[in-house]
This record gives structure tokens, sequence and C-alpha cells, in this order.
């Protein structure tokens, strides 16, 4: 069982989260630069979830509300992912670095509870640069196989 913190972010949206899913990031930042981040207000960006490479975990923002994390999206033809995705990133740059077997862990750590609770499956799963294919590029696309693949082995295709 991995360490998680709770830093809550001020940088969310009135309404409920949808919870259908979850998109993955990279936050290109170290952990605890990633924090300091979104903390500050004027910042605008937040994830409900971020993942060290060593599994700590740190809940940024509460599932049932809308972060700020995918900005323009569209996923299976719905416009503005933050309403009804959840956005989880691992600290660090997946093009510099793979993700570590600790962070692959936490995530499905992470997912159990949750997979169950909000009636997930492995299709509302996916990354930044699927939903936000002209604007962002996260995660490498090797990295994210291996997201997925863990992810159909836990819980199925």
């Amino acid at each position: 069982m991995f360490k998680e913190l709770e830093s809550l972010s001020p940088n969310i949206t009135p309404g409920r989260n949808e919870r259908l899913g979850v998109v993955f990031h990279h936050s290109i930042l170290s952990f605890g630069e990633t924090i300091a981040t979104m903390s500050k207000r004027e910042n605008i960006v937040s994830y409900h979830c971020l993942i060290d490479a060593d599994g700590t975990r740190c809940q940024l923002a509460l599932d049932d509300t809308i972060a700020h994390h995918a900005g323009v999206s569209v996923f299976k033809g719905r416009e503005g992912c933050n309403r009804f995705m959840l956005g989880c990133s691992f600290a660090g740059d997946t093009y510099k670095e793979p993700l570590t077997d600790a962070q692959l862990k936490s995530m499905l750590e992470w997912l159990e509870p949750r997979w169950t609770r909000y009636g997930w499956s492995i299709e509302w799963m996916t990354d930044h640069r699927t939903v936000a294919p002209d604007r962002k590029d996260d995660l490498k696309p090797e990295e994210w196989s291996r997201v997925h693949a863990a992810i159909a082995k836990r819980f199925g295709a």
C-alpha cells in the first residue's frame, strides 16, 4: 500500500464531475513542483491524483469535483473532459524517463476502489494525447501502452 497525501488545489470548477473514466497525464515537473504549481490559483491547473516515482500519491482534487486537467478536449464525442473524467498524472516526463513499477502499481491501487464504485471499463481509460491530440503529447505512446496493459490485466479488457 502506497503513501497518500492530500493537498487540495483551489483550481476546480463548481459542479459535479460525472466520473465516467480517467484521463492519464504526465506532469513534466517533479512531484513537489507539481503540487506547488497546482496550489497556486493563478495557474488554473489541477489533477485529481498525482503519482511520484516511488508510488507516493497526492490527492489534489476530490473525485466529485471538476479539476482543470484536460483543457480543450474531446472523448467519445463529448467535449470538455474535465466535466466527466478524472485526471491522474504521473510526476515527470515520460519522454525522458519511463514510468516506474511503483507508479504503475500505485496507479492500480488508486483505481481499485473506484473501478467498481463508478462502474468503469477499460474503454473509459485514456491519455491526454488522445483527448487533446493537437495540443498535448502525454503520455509517451509506449508508456501509455504500459498503463493500458496494466489496467487491462488487472481489471479485464
